[in-house]
């Protein structure tokens, strides 16, 4: 299976990153929404990895306000986003004791191996399609195949946490990421950097 390579939005953002040091020298993340794709960083921008990803059923980038405070089966389809932006996220408890790598906990946004309790939605089989076209099934989460997540995300944001950055749907990444602006700035300033 061909390597993707990243989308335009997902190399600008990756570059913006790397250039500006905004990972603050914690491991990242990078997700692709459109390409439903996640790229795993180490701290100091080598990258690890990309895997595909499942992604909130509603196509949006905000969470609806309180729904981190309903049951699952109170969220209507269009309150199922995965939410756009920076997150800084670490490792905590979710419902039934699973450990989970909580991207933005107030609205019960997560990152998790695939789910498969219940087998009509063929998560594992949507995973592994080569379209992005069939990737939207989740309440909001993030799942990722089962042997890229133990092998290599969590070991990775296991002990300090890091920081994921989540590529809008609907809304352009300058809003999303207003400092992505900066790029050209910071690109000149490290190529006239003879230590950069």
């Amino acid at each position: 299976m061909p390597v993707p390579i990243p989308t335009g939005s997902a190399s600008r953002v990756m570059a913006w990153v790397k250039a500006a040091q905004d990972n603050a020298a914690l491991p990242y993340i990078v997700i692709d929404k459109p390409a439903a794709l996640l790229y795993l960083f180490k701290a100091d921008g080598t990258l690890l990895g990309q895997t595909p990803v499942l992604l909130g059923i509603g196509i949006g980038d905000d969470s609806t306000p309180g729904v981190g405070a309903k049951k699952l089966e109170d969220i209507g389809p269009a309150e199922r986003t995965t939410p756009a932006g920076r997150y800084v996220a670490k490792f905590g408890r979710a419902f039934g004791h699973e450990r989970v790598l909580w991207v933005d906990y107030a609205n019960s946004v997560a990152i998790h191996a695939v789910i498969t309790t219940n087998k009509k939605e063929k998560r594992v089989q949507r995973l592994l399609s080569p379209s992005p076209d069939d990737n939207r099934i989740s309440f909001g989460c993030v799942n990722v195949g089962t042997p890229f997540y133990t092998r290599k995300l969590s070991p990775l944001f296991k002990k300090a946490g890091g920081v994921v950055y989540i590529l809008p749907d609907t809304k352009t990444l300058d809003e999303v990421f207003p400092r992505l602006r900066l790029l050209p700035y910071l690109d000149g300033a490290a190529q006239s950097d003879p230590a950069a």
